[in-house]
């Protein structure tokens, strides 16, 4: 399976023209809007169909309750859910840990822990674990240009507890890039306007564009 992985496209979904490579399976690590609503994630979602209509996202911080009362009536939404694709088990959660800016979607780190075990409920058993997260793990892809570590406590201690094989964030556009932590490989693919990652999870190939 060849997974796209992309994050941070707030409302600009341009760089999907470029992708020419042939994607069974897109994932969208959040902030699929800047600020916007159901209209502009409707728009998003359909140019990013040209690659693959297969598609599971959560919402950011930057993006509006609209957005994923949308991505639920498309059954595309993993916030809070998991879904099983043969031995692949993708579980997530959207939105973010506070922040300094009082953005539109921003969670206590005890809700985020709720939404990590509800997810990982569903799909524990399986082979393959990716975790799709808007918010990176505290320590881990998370530092911001200031030098501080933004990222989130709750999924540092969930990842602490379970078997986790990927996962995939965003959030922090700056600490895009591509790290191993014991045994799980972490994602940050950066703004979607800067490139992109593809994933093959069963060999573990990771593929990084710009």
């Amino acid at each position: 399976m060849k997974i796209l992985c992309i994050a941070d496209i707030h409302g600009n979904a341009k760089k999907a023209f470029e992708i020419k490579e042939s994607i069974d399976l897109i994932l969208v690590a959040g902030d699929i809007t800047n600020f916007g609503g159901r209209k502009k994630a409707e728009e998003v979602i359909e140019t990013l169909k040209r690659i693959s209509s297969n598609i599971f996202a959560v919402p950011g911080n930057c993006d509006y309750k609209e957005v994923l009362d949308f991505l639920e009536e498309s059954k595309i939404s993993l916030h809070g859910k998991g879904v099983k694709i043969n031995e692949i088990g993708i579980f997530g959660v959207g939105g973010s840990n506070k922040t300094p800016f009082a953005t539109p979607f921003e969670l206590s780190e005890n809700e985020i822990a709720k939404l990590l075990e509800s997810g990982y409920g569903s799909i524990k058993e399986c082979k393959i674990k990716i975790l799709l997260s808007h918010a990176p793990a505290f320590g881990i892809l998370d530092k911001t240009s200031s030098g501080v570590h933004a990222g989130s406590k709750a999924v540092k201690r969930f990842l602490d507890k379970n078997k986790v094989d990927y996962v995939v964030c965003g959030h922090i556009h700056e600490a895009a890039g591509i790290a191993k932590v014991k045994e799980t490989i972490f994602i940050n693919p950066g703004k979607f306007s800067h490139g992109y990652v593809i994933l093959h999870p069963e060999t573990g190939k990771i593929e990084k564009f710009s």
